[in-house]
């Protein structure tokens, strides 16, 4: 047999080498391609333990997203002050602009810590709207914290007065509405935190809560986790306990939350089952408050009986004494 030349041995070689090498090429992008299936499989598997982004973003929040929305936290007002746009999310068909709730719970955070550096004798919380009366009751019941529903003038600037004494912080619920004790602290020189609503101007305030600052709901949800988190960072852990009992919002809020949601609703409606459940709820607490009421309306009812008999006459005596004055 004739020996084959080195050339073509060579040439039969290579071929077999470079097949070796495709074969370890295709291994590696198979390895790459497993590598990069894992990576993209491991936020899944996280998204489905947490049921999505949006649980991921609850998480992060002091309080569930749909407690923010029910207490109506995010609605602001049609005007927007420059100050504040950088707060607002976005603006409804009828031109109410949408606070962003993510930079409100961050904001509430931030201003917990500010707070805290602070004894509660060295703070002074002041709201004039009638809808802040309860949740500042509240607020000061919890944290001891002094709170004037009408600031006195002069209080905090007036050494001559009895009643004089020198804060470190000023806490206000609404920049016009108590401008009065603004306008203090400005004088004085102490930091100013305010809640703020897209149509407030922010000159002179050191710190930013933006919010709905008009509504009892929002108020009260805002100062609960103010104080809960003041109270969590000084350590107070017996007034943490009893933090649940204060009214921080009014008495029929829960019934509206359940029975009207996000929808579109009659109004007389509404009124009239919250009427219903509120009375229910006093029946049950004071049944013998319907019993006297029971009572006593029985006894209208003979007095009008009564009272029907005495009017009737009769209309023939009418006639006669008509032709005897003719």
């Amino acid at each position: 047999m004739p020996r084959k030349k080195k050339s073509e041995d060579k040439d039969e070689k290579e071929p077999e080498e470079s097949k070796k090498e495709i074969k370890e090429e295709l291994k590696e992008e198979s390895e790459e391609k497993k590598v990069k299936k894992t990576k993209e499989k491991e936020p899944e598997t996280e998204k489905t333990k947490t049921g999505g982004k949006e649980k991921k973003e609850d998480d992060t929040l002091l309080v569930p997203l749909e407690d923010y929305i029910k207490v109506s936290i995010h609605i602001g007002t049609r005007a927007v002050t420059p100050t504040m746009r950088e707060y607002v999310y976005r603006r409804k068909a009828d031109g109410i602009a949408v606070l962003n709730t993510k930079k409100i719970d961050e904001k509430i955070s931030q201003a917990a810590n500010f707070l805290a550096r602070y004894a509660p004798g060295d703070i002074i919380v002041c709201g004039k709207k009638d809808a802040a009366s309860k949740p500042l009751e509240a607020f000061n019941d919890a944290t001891g914290i002094r709170i004037f529903k009408k600031y006195p003038a002069g209080i905090i600037t007036n050494s001559k007065l009895k009643t004089f004494f020198e804060p470190k912080l000023i806490f206000i619920l609404d920049p016009w509405v108590d401008k009065n004790a603004l306008n203090d602290a400005v004088k004085i020189r102490i930091p100013v935190v305010s809640l703020c609503s897209t149509n407030n101007n922010t000159h002179n305030i050191d710190f930013v809560i933006p919010c709905n600052n008009k509504t009892q709901n929002s108020i009260g949800l805002v100062l609960y986790l103010l104080a809960k988190l003041y109270l969590e960072k000084k350590g107070m852990k017996d007034q943490l306990r009893e933090l649940r009992s204060y009214p921080f919002y009014s008495t029929d809020t829960d019934i509206r939350l359940k029975e009207f949601p996000r929808e579109k609703i009659d109004l007389t409606v509404a009124r009239e089952l919250i009427k219903k459940k509120l009375a229910e709820k006093k029946a049950k607490e004071h049944p013998e408050e319907k019993v006297e009421r029971e009572k006593g309306k029985e006894l209208d009812a003979k007095d009008i009986e009564v009272e029907e008999v005495k009017i009737e006459e009769p209309k023939e005596e009418t006639e006669v004494d008509a032709r005897k004055i003719e």
